[in-house]
């Protein structure tokens, strides 16, 4: 065999983009088409329990993001190292000291918001869209596309749950980010006019009754069906 033929068996095939089609697909696919809450139908208990407001809403996105991202980094860093017999315990203990740094970052900083979210923080842990992007995902793959993946589940599961928390506040309270929308609009008509609020909107059952419609209006569209 020449040193020609040699050379070109063992050339390297061009690395992968940083932004190619299948990573792409990674943090898109979640936002609609494999969206973790109204396809996977995971995380289901926060966006009811959480989203009565946007503030505290916006801070458990951000938080679920931060834990998602980082503990399938940290996973997929580790995986050939971890033992199959063990690795629940592991992943367990990974998303359990993230969530604690940011249960304590929030308790230094955001005190009245740590209060407020300091049992939904920490149900995080438990939350089946953590565990299974790592044992779906981060465990088989590298640390970049973990991380995209991770971003991508996150990211789904974020703007579900600001969707319902946006108009549960704005028909159950009138106001969005505490800005008291409907006495705005009521005083452009006079004093006599008065939007009224929906007490519904502030319950469970509005947030089943939004995240219904969530679910139906997606499905029209992109013609899923669940067999």
């Amino acid at each position: 065999m020449s040193a020609e033929t040699v050379e070109k068996a063992i050339e390297k095939k061009p690395a992968e983009e940083l932004l190619s089609k299948r990573r792409k697909k990674l943090v898109t696919d979640p936002l609609v088409d494999d969206n973790p809450i109204t396809i996977q139908v995971l995380g289901i208990c926060s966006a009811l329990a959480v989203t009565t407001q946007m503030k505290p809403t916006l801070v458990m996105a951000i938080s679920v993001i931060f834990v998602v991202v980082m503990s399938n980094l940290v996973i997929s860093l580790m995986r050939n190292t971890i033992p199959s017999r063990v690795r629940i315990i592991v992943q367990l203990a990974v998303v359990a000291t993230l969530v604690t740094l940011v249960s304590e970052v929030l308790r230094a900083f955001a005190y009245d918001m740590y209060k407020e979210l300091s049992v939904f923080i920490g149900l995080i842990i438990t939350n089946c869209i953590v565990m299974g992007r790592l044992e779906a995902f981060a465990l088989g793959n590298k640390p970049y596309d973990s991380v995209l993946d991770g971003f991508g589940s996150a990211l789904g599961y974020s703007w579900i749950i600001l969707t319902v928390a946006f108009f549960r506040e704005l028909l159950g309270s009138g106001s969005v980010f505490g800005l008291p929308i409907y006495d705005t609009i009521s005083g452009l008509f006079g004093p006599d006019f008065k939007l009224a609020t929906n007490g519904l909107m502030v319950s469970p059952v509005g947030a089943f009754v939004i995240l219904g419609l969530i679910i139906w209006v997606q499905r029209t569209k992109t013609g899923y069906v669940e067999h």
